[in-house]
């Protein structure tokens, strides 16, 4: 069993925090690359609502990963991840299938990597919106987190899926999938990544 502990950051400008993180000596790992992400669920949706993500992901490689429900505190997130690398994305979306899993919803995005202070950080674009993802021990993230000048903005403790739910919600839109396509004339303002109340964003 292995742990994932991360933090996520929603952040517009990343170039301008590209080359903070240059400027802070950070690596880069991995040039930005696309992703193609399929969740997957049982047909009652239980895996989703108890926290519960199984992932099919698509980018210099296949990856399957399973990630149990997690402990946040102060907006950084602890859960079991288990991780394994697949030979071809249709042949385990198969075999997913045929043991009744199904595809609840995919989402692309677009992610660059670097490693700095002991923490990796992942720049994310995605058709919502640009996020930082900071993943290493807690004392690493923190540490990161100062260095780049970002106690100022806000943690998110919930997944992109998550994420997209609110969007859904705020600014009404019915479709299922997390695609450039789909939001290509849609602008979200970051006030849609709250958790739904009362008021309607539009």
């Amino acid at each position: 069993m292995s742990k994932e502990i991360e933090v996520k950051l929603y952040y517009d400008d990343l170039s301008s925090l590209e080359e903070t993180i240059q400027a802070n000596g950070g690596d880069l790992v991995q040039d930005r690359i696309y992703e193609r992400n399929i969740r997957y669920d049982r047909p009652d949706g239980s895996m989703t609502s108890k926290g519960v993500v199984l992932r099919l992901r698509e980018d210099n490689a296949v990856k399957l990963t399973y990630k149990e429900p997690g402990i946040i505190e102060r907006g950084i997130i602890t859960r079991e991840e288990l991780e394994v690398e697949v030979g071809d994305f249709d042949t385990m979306q198969a075999i997913l299938g045929k043991f009744g899993y199904y595809p609840s919803m995919l989402y692309e995005k677009y992610r660059t990597i670097y490693a700095c202070h002991g923490a990796h950080i992942m720049l994310d674009e995605l058709p919502y919106g640009n996020f930082v993802e900071i993943e290493g021990s807690k004392d690493a993230i923190e540490m990161v987190i100062n260095k780049l000048g970002l106690d100022h903005v806000e943690r998110r403790d919930s997944s992109y899926a998550k994420l997209f739910d609110y969007v859904k919600h705020h600014l009404e839109l019915s479709f299922q999938d997390l695609t450039f396509e789909n939001f290509e004339d849609i602008n979200v303002p970051e006030s849609a990544f709250i958790a739904p109340g009362s008021i309607v964003i539009r």
